[in-house]
């Protein structure tokens, strides 16, 4: 998958670094003047450095979308400065990581990218994003939620070898940041450890440098500018943290959970209806210059996804094998729409989740169906369906396979709005227009 993640720091590198090993394509963000303090982990330092290499991967500064696709092709990850992440338009990511630990959303939504996961405070799953990821230290480390937002920020640095306040370095006072002692070196408290503003910088605690600003920072009183490990551990200076790998999993957790919802999704089309209200086929019937049911069959085959029709029409089942469909032929239509269901079920039943469709809905577009398709893979629900306004609920319908046995067990001419009614709670309503929701039954030219 094509990923954005906008912020190249420690913690957005660690989340590049675990997405980078399982084969996705990444695109960096980050500011003209990077503040990471844990820099040589960071992939931002490839701004003022022109590369950074983090635990064997590469991320290169490059300066359009041309450069970025050619540092992709040649398996770096490319970094740009950009702080308004204005090239997903150029790279129309499938996935979007809001990585830049503001603590408050800086401008990310969730119609940015097909899945948008915003990583710590500052963001509502659901109303921002799709899925934020937990940032603050112990038990929750790391947990992907579908639903309200991470812990709130206290100000109150986590504790690592027994000291939380005392291991940051903060500037004394505003002006030029200048280290004095270097990433890796030891330090007992009371050391100068660096200078703001020409004002020197004390160690509150000994332990070992283990981030520091670069040289030249611009800085302000009490802005983060390094910290110190009590562990004293050399190796911790140049590999990814515990958390930085906790929140790359959860990242990753929820990436690969679109990518699986999405895969595993297929297609019913129900085309055996008799039309009774329209006076003749309504199928068959031409509208804006096609048959209704191509409407439907040409839009469905361009999702992509694996699909099925059951009807009991010739024409039908022939342009549906053309265009990829597998057919099942319903020749008891009398039986009514839950014939159909099953049938439909019966052929793919190894499926994850099944949208179901009808061909008497001509507005309904392959956006339509990818929308319905997304917004499912994205969320934590197993059902699905487009909706206008408060009431008003249409086809298409999705259905996770813990509801296929219910679908299953429908009779005579009752659908699948059935289900969706009973479990109002689990459902993810798609926004439609009127026009995409409207159905066509009965024929204006009938006597």
């Amino acid at each position: 998958m094509k990923i954005l993640i906008r912020g190249a720091g420690d913690l957005a590198t660690g989340i590049a670094y675990r997405l980078k090993r399982c084969g996705h394509d990444i695109l960096m963000t980050d500011v003209a003047v990077p503040t990471a303090v844990r820099r040589t982990v960071a992939f931002s330092r490839a701004v003022y450095e022109g590369r950074a290499e983090v635990e064997g991967i590469e991320a290169v500064l490059v300066s359009d979308i041309d450069e970025a696709e050619a540092a992709i092709a040649s398996d770096r990850i490319p970094v740009i400065v950009d702080p308004e992440a204005a090239v997903r338009e150029g790279f129309a990511p499938d996935v979007v990581v809001d990585a830049i630990i503001a603590k408050r959303n800086t401008g990310t939504g969730i119609t940015d990218a097909g899945l948008v996961i915003g990583v710590g405070p500052g963001f509502t799953a659901g109303v921002d994003c799709h899925c934020v990821v937990e940032t603050k230290r112990g038990h929750y480390l790391g947990r992907t939620i579908y639903d309200g937002s991470a812990i709130p920020n206290t100000g109150i640095p986590g504790e690592i070898g027994g000291y939380s306040i005392e291991r940051i370095i903060r500037a004394e006072a505003e002006g030029e940041f200048r280290p004095v002692r270097q990433i890796g070196e030891k330090v007992l408290k009371g050391d100068i450890v660096a200078e703001s503003g020409g004002v020197p910088i004390k160690a509150l605690m000994p332990g070992i440098i283990r981030g520091m600003l670069q040289e030249g920072v611009h800085v302000t009183p009490g802005m983060k500018c390094g910290d110190i490990d009590a562990r004293c551990e050399v190796s911790h200076c140049y590999t990814i943290s515990d958390k930085a790998r906790a929140i790359g999993g959860g990242v990753l957790e929820a990436v690969s959970r679109y990518e699986e919802r999405l895969k595993g999704t297929g297609i019913i089309v129900l085309a055996a209806g008799e039309g009774r209200r329209y006076g003749s086929n309504k199928l068959l019937a031409e509208i804006d210059g096609r048959r209704m049911f191509e409407h439907c069959l040409e839009a469905v085959a361009g999702t992509g996804c694996r699909r099925t029709i059951v009807t009991g029409y010739a024409e039908i089942a022939a342009l549906a094998e053309k265009l990829g469909f597998a057919v099942v032929e319903n020749n008891r239509p009398e039986l009514g729409i839950s014939e159909s269901i099953r049938l439909g079920l019966d052929a793919m039943k190894d499926a994850k989740a099944l949208m179901f469709t009808v061909c008497d809905q001509p507005g309904v577009t392959a956006d339509t169906y990818e929308r319905l398709l997304r917004a499912y893979a994205a969320g934590d629900k197993d059902l699905a369906c487009m909706g206008h306004g408060e009431d008003m609920l249409g086809n298409p319908c999705l259905f996770g396979r813990k509801y296929f046995a219910e679908l299953a067990g429908l009779t005579g001419d009752v659908g699948g709005k059935r289900v969706i009614m009973k479990h109002r709670g689990e459902l993810i309503v798609v926004s439609a227009s009127e026009a995409e929701l409207e159905d066509v039954d009965f024929n204006p030219n009938a006597g």
